[in-house]
């Protein structure tokens, strides 16, 4: 007699209804509140640049995969995301090409190279801005305040040149509340704290990412910079809502491929990116840790996931 309730199948045996599009469009409403932000903080240079970088993330994907004789993936938004993060890292000040470059060499060198989506060991878009920043250094370094403050787009340095013992040379300590909103220079995707915070909070509702990464990110950049600053405990809030280090620890450091998978592994690897991050930016020579700190530890998750791989059941160790 058949047994209707007994299925066959092979893995794997736990499914669900999320897909990489369905993923990455979450991450695209997430960035949402903060993408409207920064056009109305930087307007046209914010805009144009975002455009340049989804659009010249998208045309190489898709030029990328014909060439490669690959089936065509660009609907599936990753590309979108690629480039939408590429124009967070960049400042507002830059030229569309700068940005349309970083796209391209995001998915063709670091995604496609190494066999698409999933199979990249960096994020595509954090060694795209490392890449940017050691061949056009200006360029990327050109801060402007937002129009809020100087419709004229000022010249200026960003709050985390504080920390560099720079405000000997005439900068100014960053309001704290202006940091928080985002009203202050930088990158288009230091825009405002608490829009990236909610933006993360959604991604965790929704269950694309969890809370042991960002928590651990922010958690050891705050005590290791209320030890590096001589305990002082106004430089908490100062290194947490200044620079990129909301859009990293809840954007960037999460990402699938190159973060570990189990807990004891995220953890690890979210302490070191704290660690990094903070050492960089009071004895580094730039002021910004964050994207270097997760693309060393992207490079160092196989390790981490080497040393914390769960026991199969039933083994038994070697005499």
């Amino acid at each position: 007699m058949e047994n209707k309730d007994l299925i066959i199948s092979s893995s794997p045996h736990i499914r669900s209804n999320e897909t990489v599009s369905s993923v990455m469009r979450d991450v695209i409403i997430a960035l949402l509140p903060a993408t409207i932000a920064s056009i109305y903080y930087f307007r046209a240079g914010a805009a144009i640049n975002i455009v340049s970088g989804v659009v010249g993330a998208v045309l190489a994907e898709y030029v990328i995969q014909k060439l490669m004789k690959k089936p065509i993936t660009i609907k599936d938004l990753s590309a979108v995301v690629t480039g939408l993060l590429l124009a967070f890292n960049v400042p507002a000040s830059a030229p569309w090409w700068l940005t349309f470059v970083g796209a391209v060499f995001a998915i063709v060198i670091a995604k496609q190279l190494f066999g698409g989506l999933g199979h990249n060991f960096v994020n595509p878009a954090l060694i795209a801005r490392a890449m940017l920043l050691a061949s056009w250094p200006v360029l990327m370094t050109s801060w402007t305040l937002p129009y809020t403050k100087s419709p004229d787009m000022v010249s200026t340095a960003t709050p985390l040149a504080f920390i560099k013992n720079a405000a000997s040379e005439g900068v100014v300590r960053a309001d704290l509340m202006d940091m928080f909103l985002g009203n202050i220079p930088g990158t288009i995707g230091e825009t405002s704290a608490i829009l990236l915070i909610l933006g993360g909070i959604y991604l965790m509702y929704r269950g694309v990412i969890t809370y042991v990464i960002p928590v651990t990110y922010i958690a050891t950049v705050a005590v290791l910079t209320y030890a590096f600053s001589g305990f002082d405990s106004s430089m908490i809030l100062y290194n947490i809502f200044g620079g990129g280090l909301m859009l990293g620890a809840f954007f960037m450091a999460t990402d699938y491929a190159t973060s570990p998978m189990t807990v004891k592994g995220q953890v690890i690897y979210a302490f070191g990116c704290g660690l990094l991050t903070s050492v960089i930016r009071y004895y580094g020579g730039y002021p910004e840790g964050v994207s270097y700190s997760i693309l060393l530890m992207n490079v160092a998750t196989p390790l981490i996931e080497r040393q914390v791989r769960p026991r199969v059941f039933g083994e038994v160790n070697k005499k």
